[in-house]
């Protein structure tokens, strides 16, 4: 408790009750729904007898996450913040729908535990070690932004560092994952999901009722900021044309048939289904989903309404830094946010009341953890397969990989709090939102793991030619992006020649910023390892 006592002056100790009220029930009632654990599949999968409406819930709690309830509003806040985001949701429906029809029915045939069982079976035993290993690595990266995320509201009311808060979300994820396994993650993950849900309408008709004139005067505010925009049909290449219809139909239905049909975050959600039919139910029913990302750019309006009305004083328009040319004003005078990112979690804290706050928080902390302790599960997964392969030893004593499952989770809990430490300053460095972060990390591995798989489908591929061209798309995205430019950068190399290349540019400021969206890696990616692997196939002798 000590360290809790340089918390934020507008957190108030029944916040905190309300916060560690709300972790403990979560808690309880997450041990009571866990079961026996006796088996892998137990463990895995829920003994697969968990009900399509509950998984479709922790599908979409999963997904929204953090990132969902503070990035999407920062988003909105943010310079040319507006709702175009919403027309991802064009790309995140269709892909869903041909996970639900196409993919499901292949998974279901087999007794398998992971959709890189199913790759290694068709093509060859290395193409599973390939794809658990991509995996891996694009959990590590996403999901340490998710961490990062939960880690804002937390710093901000408790006055604690970012490294204490990550440490925190880290240990409660790796409890609730050792207390009772996919079982727990799903039933605490469907509790998120009502709290999310609560959270966002309750902070939407907090606003509105604040503002004088309520919602017709909210949304002229928001309306004349250019903050309601839905419809973008320009074509570009670059971070500027990120969320236009164009994305939406053409990058984002790649991303998303990796994230719920190979990506094993979701698909080991389908395996916790009873049958293929209650499987494809759960993935469709998930596009509800979407629904709730419109909340949370409603709320983004709203916020951005009520501080344009109501200007913050004192301590609240010093951590909110609204600023015009690098100096203090304010939203009605064309200044934007500093940082985006922290303008909901302290309206939150300014605005909310005792015990409401604390439980809005308690959403936004327990969603994180909820998103952690699920890929915990699934690297638990992944990495027993990879060394025990249970799906072809069913003699193998159940109570000694169960035990092994727990020991993973623990290893892989330390591993990805520590990674999260990193990604940590890395935002700090490259002065990014968590948006763009978080699609961003996933570049690097969507479009090989979707490649590596469409392979495995149709049952003809080129290991050497698949592992090729996934290496090349890595490679590619690294180089596209700055992620790893600017580190280099900061260790004292000069990186200015870059802006020579034609996938980087110098901005006004002088610094090089990148030409090329990395969104657009997620169906280069995918071409390049699945037709590495068509090409490799007519090499003779491959």
């Amino acid at each position: 408790m000590g360290m809790l006592l340089g918390m934020n002056e507008w957190f108030s100790y029944v916040d905190l009750a309300v916060l560690i009220g709300y972790l403990v029930i979560t808690t309880v009632i997450g041990h009571f729904m866990s079961g026996k654990q006796s088996t892998i599949s137990d463990f895995f999968a829920g003994g697969k007898s968990l009900p399509w409406w509950a998984v479709c819930g922790s599908i979409i709690a999963t997904e929204i996450s953090g990132v969902t309830f503070l990035g999407v509003p920062g988003g909105v806040l943010a310079a040319s913040g507006n709702f175009t985001y919403m027309l991802w949701g064009i790309g995140s429906i269709m892909g869903r729908v041909v996970v639900g029809m196409v993919f499901v029915k292949v998974f279901y045939e087999d007794e398998i535990y992971s959709p890189y069982d199913y790759m290694g079976r068709r093509i060859k035993p290395e193409l599973k070690k390939l794809a658990t290993v991509f995996f891996t690595i694009g959990s590590i990266l996403g999901q340490s932004v998710r961490v990062l995320v939960a880690a804002i509201p937390l710093r901000v009311v408790t006055g604690l560092g970012f490294e204490e808060c990550i440490l925190i979300i880290g240990l409660f994820a790796i409890a609730w994952t050792l207390m009772g396994g996919m079982r727990t993650v799903i039933w605490t993950d469907v509790m998120q999901f009502g709290l999310f849900t609560v959270g966002g309408l309750v902070t939407l008709l907090w606003i509105t009722n604040s503002i004088d004139g309520g919602w017709s005067a909210l949304w002229e505010v928001a309306r004349d900021g250019g903050k309601t925009k839905m419809w973008n049909g320009e074509f570009g290449l670059s971070q500027q044309f990120q969320f236009t219809f164009w994305v939406a139909i053409i990058a984002v239905p790649f991303q998303n048939l990796t994230a719920f049909g190979v990506d094993q975050l979701n698909a080991q959600r389908m395996f916790c289904c009873r049958n293929a039919s209650d499987a494809k139910k759960a993935i469709i029913w998930s596009s509800v989903g979407q629904a709730l990302t419109y909340l949370m750019l409603l709320v983004g309006a709203a916020l951005f309404a009520f501080y344009y009305m109501n200007p913050p004083e004192g301590d609240a328009a010093a951590k909110l830094a609204f600023q015009s040319g690098g100096e203090l004003t304010t939203l009605a005078q064309g200044g934007t946010p500093e940082k985006p990112d922290m303008v909901f979690p302290i309206w939150i804290v300014t605005e909310l009341p005792q015990g409401l706050k604390g439980l809005i928080l308690a959403g936004v902390f327990a969603a994180a953890i909820s998103s952690l302790d699920s890929i915990l599960a699934a690297l638990s997964q992944t990495t027993i397969s990879l060394l025990y392969h249970p799906e072809n030893n069913p003699s193998l004593n159940q109570t000694v990989l169960v035990k092994k499952s727990r020991q993973w989770v623990v290893i892989w809990g330390v591993l990805l709090t520590g990674f999260t430490f990193l990604m940590s300053y890395v935002k700090s460095v490259l002065q990014i939102n968590v948006l763009p972060l978080a699609f961003g990390m996933t570049s690097y591995t969507m479009g090989p793991l979707l490649g590596m798989f469409l392979c495995a489908l149709i049952g003809k591929g080129s290991y050497r030619g698949i592992l090729i061209g996934a290496i090349i798309s890595f490679l590619m995205t690294m180089f596209l992006r700055m992620d790893v430019w600017i580190l280099f950068e900061k260790a004292g190399m000069n990186i200015q020649w870059l802006a020579n290349l034609p996938s980087y540019y110098l901005s006004e400021s002088g610094d090089v910023k990148m030409s090329i969206a990395s969104h657009w890696m997620w169906p280069v990616g995918t071409i390049l390892t699945f037709f590495g692997g068509q090409i490799g196939a007519r090499v003779k002798g491959d």
